[in-house]
């Protein structure tokens, strides 16, 4: 399979995109999605095209939600909204929904953690619970270190943070409500959704194109919304809207997820995606680890399995990796501008054959300018 995939990228000069989102996406996805964008269903219209009010694309959103629901076990009482604005919309809307007048719990463990956080203050108190910040985001503390307020209206964490490349591999126990960012790393492995009173993610890592964001959650979290809330803003408006939809929502976007869970499904859903992932990420690992030459600074306990940053022995060979990189067919490998370095993003339409080639490239750098 990774010999054909990797075929398949050689036909059509597919550059091995290691973006940390707008990610890669399946070649079979888009594909697909090539062949239905004149006439989706033999409507003879785009789905582009289509009125979000029309029967037909509610019937598609709610087979989308039905094949979301299997794909990441999302219990009967738990409802599902399909939303714009991104995860950062969600920074503020959540501690608007559930804050209601009490302080919230947050765990700081790299940037986009420090964005929930940031938005929260403005909304009410926030109690850190735990802070990465001293030690550069790169591990996590054991729970018994964490302060946390038994009263708290809900605890905030992010599973997994691209940037620093620090992923938590279970799933915090706690007594308040609990909230996470899965953005990089929903539907990678099996997750609990029961164990979250709310869970969200933008779709641009592995759900399909940016515009879509998924929202997951239980409506007896939402007992305290403040009268005034703006209605867009307010997650009991999306839910009482005619078929949950307060505007025109992301449609193409849904139609994307559609099709990226009929792949997943074809992988062996999340247990089976799980297993491909935890293997490019071990070879991955393996290599940097023994290469003598790069270096990743993640405690191995803590070590992301989707975002991989590395670095070489000095900015100056950082920056021919670069661009030698670059010219070699890779794309978005630079770490983030905070960070500096390198940045290998592994989310779930990567193929092994992708990482091995990295590997190749990298092994190739370390003989020439090692």
């Amino acid at each position: 399979m990774a010999r054909a995939l990797e075929a398949v990228h050689a036909a059509v000069s597919r550059t091995w995109n290691f973006s940390a989102g707008p990610a890669l996406l399946p070649d079979e996805v888009l594909r697909r999605a090539q062949a239905e964008l004149l006439d989706l269903g033999g409507s003879g219209m785009s789905i582009l095209e289509w009125s979000h009010r029309s029967s037909e694309y509610v019937e598609l959103m709610r087979a989308v939600e039905a094949k979301l629901r299997v794909a990441l076990g999302v219990p009967s009482e738990y409802q599902v909204l399909f939303l714009q604005g991104g995860a950062t919309t969600q920074f503020g809307m959540i501690p608007l929904n559930l804050m209601g007048g009490r302080s919230a719990d947050y765990v700081h463990t790299g940037h986009w953690g420090s964005k929930a956080i940031e938005d929260a203050k403005r909304v009410g108190r926030v109690n850190l619970a735990w802070d990465g910040k001293p030690t550069r985001f790169t591990t996590v503390a054991p729970q018994r270190e964490w302060q946390l307020d038994p009263h708290a209206a809900y605890l905030h964490y992010t599973p997994n943070e691209t940037i620093a490349g620090v992923e938590f591999h279970s799933i915090p126990e706690v007594e308040v409500p609990l909230v996470a960012d899965l953005s990089s790393s929903i539907l990678s492995r099996p997750f609990d959704v029961s164990r979250c009173a709310l869970l969200y993610a933008g779709a641009q890592k592995n759900m399909g194109p940016s515009g879509l964001t998924v929202v997951v959650l239980r409506e007896d979290a939402l007992r305290e919304v403040p009268a005034g809330t703006p209605s867009m803003l307010d997650y009991r408006a999306h839910l009482a809207a005619q078929d949950k939809m307060l505007n025109t929502p992301p449609t193409f976007g849904v139609y994307l997820l559609g099709l990226m869970l009929d792949w997943l499904a074809a992988q062996g859903g999340a247990q089976g995606i799980a297993e491909r992932n935890q293997r490019r990420a071990a070879r991955l690992y393996s290599f940097i680890d023994g290469s003598g030459f790069y270096r990743n600074p993640v405690d191995t306990a803590w070590r992301s399995r989707m975002n991989v940053p590395f670095l070489t022995p000095d900015a100056e060979r950082d920056a021919l990796f670069q661009t030698e990189a670059r010219a070699a067919g890779f794309a978005n490998l630079e770490g983030h501008r905070s960070v500096g370095g390198m940045r290998a993003s592994m989310y779930n339409a990567m193929p092994e054959a992708g990482v091995e080639a990295l590997i190749g490239f990298m092994r190739d750098f370390v003989a020439r300018r090692g």
